[in-house]
């Protein structure tokens, strides 16, 4: 039950991505009463992401949360998949240019391998798991897409990660040139909280 003194850990060390679910769900009316917290507020350490999928590194997220706090947490496994890159990055977007790699550092290390491809389609996927304890046996998996095609450079100053380089041609933009509130509606992780919310909701 969910309660108006409900307390959810987010379970990420990514500033970017704690900025941006933050202010998702604080957009959200069925949220207003609840308290959304960063698991550095607990000085959560980071858990290694073993798995070899989206799902799999988010519950493993979610779940070390959870361990540490004993509060119910959400987690996001996100990344970038590149057919023509047979699906990389993929689930090491965050390292694809090496172990501490900045989003600058990925970029370049992907318009390198890009240089000589043409079909530069590309999909933006985001797993937001939702566990309400360590040991939940049946935690809430939701999963969003975002599909555009990757520039040869990088276009706007908004956002994080791959976001300057990631093109949207029904907003003819990158997902950096976008607003706050237009990128909520149309990405994968918005996608993926909304649905996440909608199936909270109805546990409440």
């Amino acid at each position: 039950m969910i309660t108006s003194d409900f307390t959810l850990v987010l379970a990420t060390g990514n500033q970017g991505k704690v900025s941006e679910l933050q202010a998702m769900l604080a957009s959200q009316q069925a949220t207003q009463s609840w308290q959304v917290r960063p698991q550095s507020e607990w000085n959560v350490p980071e858990a290694e992401e073993t798995g070899t999928t989206f799902v799999e590194n988010a519950i493993i997220k979610a779940r070390n949360a959870c361990l540490h706090t004993g509060l119910p947490a959400i987690a996001d496994d996100s990344g970038l998949e590149i057919p023509a890159l047979d699906g990389a990055p993929g689930v090491y977007s965050a390292r694809y240019a090496g172990e501490h790699a900045t989003d600058q550092d990925n970029i370049e290390r992907l318009l390198a391998d890009m240089s000589s491809i043409k079909q530069r389609q590309a999909r933006f996927h985001c797993v937001l798991v939702y566990m309400r304890h360590a040991a939940d046996p049946t935690p809430l998996i939701c999963h969003g897409q975002w599909h555009g095609e990757l520039l040869t450079h990088p276009q706007g100053d908004h956002g994080f990660g791959y976001d300057p380089i990631f093109y949207i041609a029904d907003q003819q933009c990158s997902a950096a040139q976008l607003d706050k509130a237009a990128k909520q509606q149309l990405s994968h992780r918005g996608k993926a909280l909304s649905q996440l919310l909608q199936h909270i909701a109805e546990q409440a």
